[in-house]
């Protein structure tokens, strides 16, 4: 890690740091995939490389905050049919990351999520016309049974979505703590609810970000000197996480949805940008 990088930071360079790790915080209590806003923003301030190894703790202090929260609304069947899948995908990540340089990396995940954003959007609009009838006639039954799962989490065509998705969020999570907005997507598709949405990511990224940090410290992206500047801004972690609790039932379910396609988008193109 370049010392010149860490303590040589202007005033400005500071404050978009910290503004990134607030916003960590809210995307993990409110809206997910935000937080690809705060990847854009390490990147610019710190060495591409080195930005990935400094954000990953402050991912992690948002898990923790949002597993506290939301621990109540995990789907665990869910989470175990992905494992196996992420891990996978990390391990294609570590050794991608071996070779490759900072455009080939923000160019890969950049046309990954909108590819995926694209085929979200075009699944819910297909299941919203299908739904629209029944809805209208009896209301939202997962808002009344309070139901925070998908209806089906077993069928065959599941357990390949599952895996396909998680190949992909293990891959963009390890290259560029990028997973947040590709799982996002799988949870939308399988049709989670806003809380349940919130309890089972918050699970899934504070067991997967945990399970990349010797991969990360092997690689020399963490060290003391990142650690040091983690502990200065992992303290704005904690207003976006309340700030995010607060806003998150303000937000009704189709808002919460589009925020989350909006948030992958503009996540998308940043990395292809970058």
């Amino acid at each position: 890690m370049d010392m010149m990088t860490l303590w040589h930071l202007t005033g400005w360079e500071f404050a978009a740091l910290a503004f990134a790790a607030l916003l960590v915080g809210f995307s993990k209590t409110a809206v997910s995939g935000a937080n690809t806003v705060s990847l854009a923003l390490f990147a610019a301030v710190l060495p591409a490389r080195a930005s990935t190894g400094v954000l990953l703790p402050i991912l992690i202090a948002g898990d923790v905050l949002a597993v506290l929260t939301y621990r109540r609304h995990a789907h665990w069947p869910t989470l175990w049919r992905l494992f196996p899948a992420v891990a996978a995908g990390v391990v294609v990540g570590t050794f991608f990351l071996m070779w490759a340089d900072d455009e080939a990396v923000g160019t890969s995940i950049g046309a990954i999520l909108l590819l995926m954003a694209a085929v979200t959007v075009w699944r819910r609009r297909a299941a919203d016309r299908a739904a629209q009838a029944a809805v209208d006639a009896e209301g939202d039954p997962g808002e009344r049974s309070g139901r925070s799962g998908p209806e089906e989490v077993t069928s065959r065509a599941g357990r390949i979505k599952a895996r396909s998705y998680g190949v992909l969020g293990g891959f963009t999570t390890m290259v560029a703590n990028a997973g947040g907005p590709v799982m996002s997507l799988y949870l939308l598709s399988a049709g989670f609810r806003k809380l349940g949405f919130l309890g089972t990511s918050a699970f899934f990224f504070l067991i997967v970000n945990t399970s990349k940090v010797p991969f990360s410290v092997g690689l020399g992206l963490i060290d003391a000197e990142s650690l040091l500047l983690d502990a200065a801004l992992v303290l704005f972690v904690v207003p976006g996480a309340l700030l995010g609790k607060w806003a998150v039932s303000r937000i009704n379910q189709r808002l919460f949805e589009r925020l989350v396609i909006a948030a992958t988008v503009v996540g998308g193109v940043q990395l292809l940008v970058r």
